[in-house]
């Protein structure tokens, strides 16, 4: 059973916490004992150490996103927890909240018998939409949805390795909505494959990444045909574009990751993040 494990943060809950502070309290959860992770044979999507990655991306949500204690979070493709765990040692259970809505209900279940009971502020949501790699039977068409919040409800919403999932209706259709549930200013970070002429000179030149066909006429590329969703990468400006049509403005540069062999990098996938302008 998850133990209640609140770490102190000094900083106000108002603004996103320093670099050492951040430092600390990811050396901190990375000891954490106490903190839950799914058995092995729950876990469905995504490489690597439960733990270390949810860590990482914390860190990214604050420096790149801008993330803070007090925000109103929404977890577009929540998973099985991996983001959630480690935020809930950086979220003010005072005055945040967040919001984990994905298609595979497995996953859904067990943050909300491990999560939500010990955070009331964590709370999970099954969304029946259809995929055909995650959720093939699901009655919704992506395409279709309206997501069950309010307007302007959120100030933080991220989709980590999602958009490397979905068809292009499917992304503007997430676009829209986290468009309409942003409040202004808020933000929206999305770790995705861009393709770019940077990325195909390192996939040509560079044997074992992952085979997108960098000859393709795009805007959309599927790494695996034969599986199309497995791995999609979107040309940069196309997705920006995508995006900019739901309000959405880029706030800066991407951060590049070395899914493609770009060194240095700090991160696997590329990361965007973007603004909710004042008018949609």
């Amino acid at each position: 059973r998850m133990t209640a494990v609140i770490l102190p943060m000094s900083q106000s809950r108002h603004e996103a916490v320093s670099d050492a502070r951040l430092d600390w309290l990811a050396e901190s959860l990375l000891a954490n004992r106490f903190l839950p992770e799914p058995p092995p044979e729950k876990l469905f999507v995504g490489d690597g150490d439960f733990r270390a990655i949810g860590v990482e991306f914390l860190c990214h949500f604050v420096r790149l996103g801008g993330l803070k204690p007090s925000d109103r979070v929404l977890d577009i493709g929540c998973g099985i927890g991996r983001m959630a765990v480690p935020l809930t040692q950086y979220l003010d259970p005072a005055t945040a909240t967040y919001e984990g809505i994905d298609v595979v209900a497995d996953g859904i279940e067990w943050c909300s018998r491990t999560i939500t009971p010990v955070y009331p502020n964590f709370t999970f949501r099954h969304l029946d939409a259809a995929n055909s790699l995650y959720n093939p039977d699901g009655t919704v068409a992506i395409g279709e949805l309206t997501l069950p919040y309010e307007d302007g409800s959120f100030d933080f919403v991220f989709m980590t390795s999602v958009i490397t999932h979905l068809e292009e209706a499917d992304v503007a259709a997430y676009a829209r909505e986290i468009g309409r549930l942003l409040d202004p200013g808020g933000r929206c970070f999305v770790s995705l494959f861009l393709m770019n002429d940077e990325a195909r000179r390192h996939l040509s030149s560079e044997p074992g990444r992952l085979p997108f066909d960098t000859e393709a006429e795009g805007p959309v590329y599927f790494a695996h045909p034969e599986v199309p969703l497995a791995a999609v990468a979107y040309e940069e400006g196309h997705l920006i574009d995508l995006f900019s049509k739901a309000g959405l403005r880029l706030r800066a540069a991407p951060a590049y990751g070395h899914w493609c062999g770009r060194q240095p990098a700090n991160n696997y996938q590329d990361i965007c993040v973007f603004e909710r302008m004042e008018a949609v």
